[in-house]
């Protein structure tokens, strides 16, 4: 059994807003990569159905303004697609992991639909001008990653989401 860890959500003050256990999966120096359950109600995400007990494959970075998300269905574990959050990097512990949210977070699903969601929520926070352009060129290099199937979208047949690891 891998080691768990705690993933603590925080807002742009750095205040918690939600907390959860997953099982670390892969550690780097700049990583580190988990597997969670999704532990609320059914959810509508336009384009993206999420249930309870649906199988994220999460990796936050400490040196990227992202953590992105592959989503694996509870029953038949097929790719849902991906999330991804733009946060300020986090910091990765132990036995913990810190993340920033900056409200803005990307949809990709696996036909390459994108949908932005939560731009008037990033829109009205009080970060500085810095911090807003990093954000806002971070959604543009994950878009461009998601168009042309690159980085963590890439579904070359060595790279294709994996439900299991060994």
């Amino acid at each position: 059994m891998n080691p768990s860890i705690t993933v603590h959500k925080l807002n742009e003050n750095g205040q918690e807003v939600w907390r959860y256990r997953g099982e670390v999966l892969e550690r780097s120096d700049n990583s580190v990569t988990l597997q969670a359950h999704f532990d609320h109600d059914d959810l509508d995400l336009h384009h993206v159905q999420l249930r309870r007990g649906d199988r994220f494959i999460e990796t936050f970075y400490s040196d990227r303004w992202y953590n992105i998300f592959a989503i694996f269905d509870v029953d038949d574990h097929h790719h849902k697609g991906w999330y991804c959050n733009i946060t300020r990097p986090a910091r990765l512990e132990a036995e913990d992991v810190y993340a920033e949210d900056l409200a803005l977070d990307l949809i990709v699903t696996p036909e390459r639909k994108l949908l932005v969601l939560d731009e008037d929520e990033f829109a009205a926070l009080e970060i500085s001008a810095e911090e807003r352009q990093r954000a806002l060129e971070t959604m543009a290099a994950l878009k461009a990653m998601a168009t042309n199937n690159s980085g963590p979208f890439d579904l070359s047949p060595l790279n294709t989401p994996r439900t299991t690891y060994e």
